[in-house]
């Protein structure tokens, strides 16, 4: 049996607000993702998949449960091989303006992520600029993040996620708040790289049509556990859960569409 790129086991946290107080965010919720392969974790806002992607990526500790890499535990490894282990998997995260230093430029980011693989050279830092569209690229290594469009930083947060040949991206909410247009771009960036690169990805979203697009396989969250997990073609098309069937049911679909044509956009 192949083993898992990664795989959380009985994973569950809790958040206190007070002495009191406190909130389950996650119970014992189950999931993996296969080498190459992209899982969509779908769910409302506040149903537990931003934390859930924090935990797989070891930001955030789980209080119970386990969190496995290829394999390896990582709440059982040293602190040098966490490193390694982290330099495996990279995060995309919604807002690319706060994930990116304001003081530091273009190079800096793309420089410090390829110093991870001990590999900080310029003509890296352009050639992946260039792999995520912003050609040429010498011309972006001085840009800081405000001289750069939304769309672009989201491209840059991207080359820097890769700089480090990465094996899984969790993208959380990636294309949320960008238009149109910049959707379409980047979704499709996400698409090419995950076929030239063989990268897997752990997609948060609340996008019923960016996880039918872009999916393998769809695991659908309501309140911390995973109600639902299957084929993105199956779980989308014939749900089994009833909150499932209410997300698809939430839908927009435009006048003179089909639910289908309308989710294909």
């Amino acid at each position: 049996m192949t083993v898992p790129l990664l795989e959380l086991r009985d994973v569950s946290k809790t958040f206190r607000r007070s002495r009191t107080e406190s909130v389950v965010a996650l119970c014992s919720v189950n999931l993996h993702v296969a080498a190459g392969e992209t899982v969509a974790l779908v769910g409302e806002s506040g149903s537990g998949k931003s934390t859930l992607g924090r935990i797989a990526l070891g930001l955030l500790a789980p209080d119970g449960g386990s969190v496995f890499v290829a394999g390896r535990q990582l709440q059982q490894l040293g602190a040098a091989e966490l490193r390694r282990v982290r330099a495996e998997m990279q995060p995309i995260f919604q807002d690319a303006a706060a994930a990116l230093n304001p003081r530091r430029s273009a190079r800096g980011h793309l420089l410090q992520a390829l110093a991870v693989r001990g590999a900080a050279m310029e003509t890296e830092a352009i050639a992946l600029l260039e792999s995520v569209g912003l050609r040429p690229g010498h011309e972006y290594l001085n840009r800081l993040p405000h001289e750069l469009s939304g769309g672009q930083r989201q491209r840059l947060t991207l080359a820097r996620a890769l700089a480090p040949q990465p094996r899984l991206i969790v993208a959380d909410e990636p294309l949320s708040g960008a238009d149109v247009s910049i959707r379409g771009q980047i979704l499709n960036l996400l698409l090419d790289i995950k076929q030239q690169r063989a990268i897997a990805y752990l997609l948060i979203t609340h996008d019923i049509s960016v996880a039918r697009a872009f999916a393998d396989r769809v695991a659908v969250m309501m309140m911390g556990r995973i109600v639902e997990t299957g084929p993105a073609e199956r779980v989308l098309r014939q749900p089994e859960h009833a909150y499932t069937r209410r997300l698809l049911g939430a839908v927009p679909v435009l006048p003179g569409r089909s639910a289908g044509a309308a989710s294909a956009q």
